[in-house]
Parts: C-alpha cells; sequence; structure tokens
C-alpha cells in the first residue's frame, strides 16, 4: 500500500526580499546536492528556474544593472540586506533598495508576492 501524500497549498512570498533570500538558499542547496531531511506540505508560487529567468530578462531588459545583481548577490549570500546607516553599506542599500522596488513589482505581478 502506498502512502497518500498531503495535498500541499501554495505560499506566497511576502516580499521581494524573502523571494530572494528563498531563491539563493534554493540555488545553494541544488548546487551543492543537499538533500533535505523533510518535505514540507507547502509549496512556492514558483520554482527556482522561474525566479532565474525572470532575474535574467530583468537584466537583459535593462531593469537591474550589473552592480545591482553583484550586491545582491554580495548580499543575499550573507543573508541580510545593506544597511543605509552603515557608512560602507550606504552605496549598497541604495543599489538594494532600487533593485528590490523592480523585483517587487514583477513578482507581484506575476502573483508570487502577497
Amino acid at each position: 500500500m502506498t502512502a497518500v501524500m498531503p495535498i500541499t497549498q501554495t505560499e506566497k512570498f511576502q516580499n521581494a526580499e524573502q523571494l530572494w533570500f528563498w531563491f539563493l538558499y534554493s540555488k545553494s542547496v541544488q548546487r551543492n546536492n543537499f538533500v533535505r531531511g523533510h518535505t514540507s506540505p507547502t509549496r512556492r508560487p514558483c520554482e527556482i528556474l522561474d525566479v532565474e529567468a525572470m532575474i535574467t530578462k530583468l537584466y537583459l531588459s535593462g531593469k537591474l544593472t550589473e552592480e545591482q545583481l553583484q550586491v545582491m548577490k554580495k548580499f543575499g549570500d550573507r543573508r541580510r540586506a545593506p544597511h543605509q546607516y552603515i557608512w560602507a553599506e550606504n552605496r549598497a542599500a541604495a543599489l538594494w533598495n532600487s533593485a528590490m522596488i523592480v523585483l517587487q513589482a514583477e513578482a507581484t505581478q506575476r502573483q508570487w508576492i502577497e
């Protein structure tokens, strides 16, 4: 007798930052071939490749710059946003915020964000 899988519910992201952090974490899990110890009954409204395609499209259309992507990657790997009141992170915070506005608009249009 096979086990019945529970019905999965789709859980949208709360904002663009949550989407970005989820994406980078999922990519690192995928890249390192980690096996998840458990499966969650909830799903996200998109796949890793969907987010990657969206970011590529935004970059190629000029809505995201290379500098913004570098900041997104750098601070995404740190799992935190740059802080505008830390002098050394002030410019990065401005780039991060403008990138998150672009991401928020696109992901909301795709109904990935509440």
